[in-house]
């Protein structure tokens, strides 16, 4: 049964004959894609927009059509924009109240966080980007530490405090801007009109999923993930697996006219991080070889027919692209036919010739 919890994922997640869909569309059709490492988040998206390159999807960013802030599970992800800051009400409380002992041992108090937010809001009013590196600056200039995690904390508690998010690139620095001021349009939704669109998103983009898994990607509260289920479970179709329950959108049937293939997904990819349980596309065993030492690092896998049959890494060369694979097992012929046309599918996107593309072991 997990092929078909397999095959049906690679279809609603849009791996597996992706419609045609702009960057900041296939960020609202999944509600959240999660973006802790940023060309790796750029791919997932532009795996799943056979039309649009790297170009495109960062044009979209800095068009506000998709927008990068720390949501859910306290870490980064695209979002749309107008959903930000329901999302934010929605998850935010809790996560900041998992947050406080290590604010605690950061020694960030709430009136030094308030300082904090009143230099980085004079800082940007007005409509300025300033890149990381120089938000920081500005914070030690004003006699505020940002040594060891201190740094990363302030920002990150001033995004889900709803003041800051990511403005486009600034070379390779990001950029923070003032929420208020880079996102135009905001949905106002109250809290139970909050969980159920997330349930609804989430179960349309991820399904086959379980409730389990709903409140492991959205950080919420078993409670709350069945209550937002249970407002919307109409709109979707149930289905007992190995004696748990699934939920999909109706109708569930997988009408892929192709067979699955072989697909480079990026690192902290959805079809990977959006479950709990992740026994239907990966092995347990091989748990440990997409995230060496159990560092919370996962690394870009390589899925055949559904199955997360090893990973990848790249060098991005000023002119050229170079893709090294690391099968689980020795590929056949078509999975290596297979992985050369994903690899340059993955070339495309970057705008970068293909000059080598290398098995390790």
């Amino acid at each position: 049964m997990s092929k078909r919890i397999a095959d049906q994922r690679l279809m609603h997640q849009r791996i597996q004959q992706p419609p045609s869909l702009q960057p900041g569309e296939v960020v609202r059709a999944f509600g959240a894609m999660q973006a802790q490492d940023y060309m790796q988040a750029v791919w997932a998206i532009g795996l799943r927009t056979p039309s649009a390159g790297l170009i495109e999807v960062e044009q979209a960013i800095a068009d506000r059509k998709l927008l990068l802030t720390w949501t859910l599970r306290g870490t980064l992800h695209f979002v749309p924009p107008e959903n930000a800051k329901w999302m934010l009400q929605l998850c935010a409380p809790r996560i900041l109240r998992q947050a406080a002992a290590r604010l605690t041992q950061l020694e960030l108090d709430d009136k030094i966080l308030e300082r904090c937010r009143k230099i980085i809001y004079n800082a940007l009013k007005g409509g300025r980007q300033l890149p990381r590196p120089e938000l920081l600056k500005l914070l030690k200039d004003q006699g505020i530490s940002i040594s060891g995690q201190r740094g990363y904390h302030i920002l990150w508690h001033s995004a889900y405090n709803g003041l800051i998010c990511s403005g486009p690139r600034s070379g390779k620095q990001q950029t923070f801007v003032l929420l208020d001021e880079w996102v135009e349009y905001s949905r106002e939704l109250s809290f139970e009109e909050s969980l159920n669109e997330l349930a609804s998103l989430y179960f349309t983009a991820h399904g086959p999923a379980t409730v389990q898994d709903f409140a492991w990607w959205a950080g919420l509260t078993l409670t709350d993930a069945r209550a937002g289920l249970e407002a919307v479970r109409c709109s979707l179709q149930p289905e007992v697996i190995d004696g748990s329950e699934y939920w999909m959108p109706d109708p569930a049937a997988v009408t892929a006219a192709e067979p699955a293939g072989v697909h480079l997904l990026a690192g902290f990819d959805e079809y990977i991080l959006g479950y709990k349980d992740r026994s239907a596309v990966l092995e347990p065993e091989s748990f440990p070889l997409i995230v060496p030492g159990n560092n919370g690092i996962f690394l870009a896998t390589v899925v055949a027919d559904g199955r997360v049959a090893g990973t990848w890494k790249r060098t991005i060369k000023k002119k050229s692209v170079e893709l090294f694979i690391t099968p689980f097992a020795p590929l056949d012929h078509k999975g290596i036919e297979g992985v050369q046309q994903a690899a340059e599918r993955y070339a495309l996107f970057l705008g970068l010739p293909l000059t080598k593309l290398e098995y390790l072991k």
